[in-house]
């Protein structure tokens, strides 16, 4: 993998992105609608609601949703056979998968910022720092890395980009509602436990709280997304390369 084919690529794939407004909605305009909705809906203090409380879950979902993207994505790839073509090209596959990789970590960065921005006129003011800001917008983008990766393991076991857009809901729903958004119980924290979306809510949670950056809690939420989120994309990456592209 050459650094500069990387570059290349990386910004080839944004300007596809940009030049697709269903692809565009899906990536930036629907997070930003999703945060309106929930800060009209949500934003009573009559009602002891705050956005504070629901703006970790929004940050975590907008990287989440990238699982659906990377599916439709990766199964258009199939059917026109790229990966196939490369063989052809000086561009290897280790090149094409990490143009992939960085420009959806990117896209999460920019998904995260624009939800900041967006929770902000609703009443959503963090408690720390710039220090603080910018763990948190790594942590998003590590934690994007575990979207980017289902997403590949939905391609792989999808037949159209049609069939990957619906199987990808089997990734995404369980990290919305238990991960993010649904009041963690005695009966939902095992399952909640068993997934990343969880541990990124609660480190940014934490975060936003002006909890102490190097808190155990902080620290622990941050190393078993990181862990967790390689895992995975390497997984995806192996079984897509594997299986999926035939």
């Amino acid at each position: 993998m050459k650094m500069q084919r990387l570059l290349a690529l990386t910004k080839m794939e944004l300007k596809k992105i940009i030049r697709e407004p269903a692809y565009l909605f899906l990536m930036l305009l629907f997070p930003a609608v999703l945060t309106i909705v929930f800060g009209i809906a949500f934003n009573d203090p009559e009602l002891g609601m705050s956005f504070n409380a629901m703006a970790p879950g929004l940050f975590a979902y907008a990287c989440i949703f990238i699982i659906m993207t990377v599916a439709q994505s990766f199964s258009d790839i199939r059917e026109q056979g790229l990966l196939r073509r490369l063989n052809a090209t000086p561009m290897t596959s280790g090149d094409f998968m990490g143009s992939q990789i960085v420009s959806n970590m990117i896209i999460s960065i920019l998904q995260v910022l624009l939800v900041f921005l967006l929770a902000l006129p609703f009443g959503f003011s963090p408690s720390t720092n710039i220090g603080g800001l910018l763990l948190a917008f790594l942590l998003m983008a590590i934690f994007s890395l575990s979207s980017v990766g289902l997403g590949l393991i939905t391609a792989t076991i999808s037949k159209s980009s049609g069939t990957a857009t619906g199987l990808s809901f089997i990734f995404i729903l369980p990290q919305m509602f238990f991960g993010t958004f649904l009041p963690i119980t005695s009966t939902t924290r095992p399952i909640a436990m068993a997934l990343p979306s969880y541990y990124a809510t609660d480190a940014i949670s934490s975060i936003y709280s002006g909890t102490s950056l190097l808190s155990s809690n902080i620290l622990i939420d941050f190393a078993f997304v990181s862990i967790v989120s390689i895992i995975i994309v390497i997984i995806g990456i192996l079984l897509f390369k594997r299986f999926g592209n035939k």
